[in-house]
């Protein structure tokens, strides 16, 4: 089963895969869908609007290199405000799931 990402995690998912270490788009669309053992895709379409969103806003940052397949691509990495910006989207979806899960626990009246 897919699973459409819901509206503002898509920056949250991205910065989160490139704390990992430097990519280009193919390898940050195939490690979401490893790491979500396959419920979460990401379409190109997608992507590279929030890859460039985030370099805009100072978050990732952006340089060609040749990929493992031997093509030109742009790898992405984290700034140190990508970092911190990290540490406040997950704080914030925590905080989310926490108030999710309290009205979840709500018993039937």
């Amino acid at each position: 089963m897919n699973t459409d990402l819901l509206k503002g995690t898509l920056d949250l998912l991205i910065l989160k895969i490139l704390a990992s270490g430097q990519m280009h788009g193919w390898d940050i669309t195939k490690r979401l869908q490893v790491v979500s053992k396959e419920r979460l895709t990401l379409k190109q379409g997608s992507l590279y609007p929030a890859l460039h969103r985030l370099e805009n806003r100072g978050w990732i940052e952006s340089e060609w290199g040749v990929s493992d397949a031997g093509r030109s691509a742009n790898f992405y990495q984290l700034t140190a405000q990508g970092q911190k910006q990290l540490l406040q989207e997950k704080e914030h979806w925590q905080s989310f799931v926490d108030a999710m899960n309290n009205v979840l626990k709500l018993e039937e009246l």
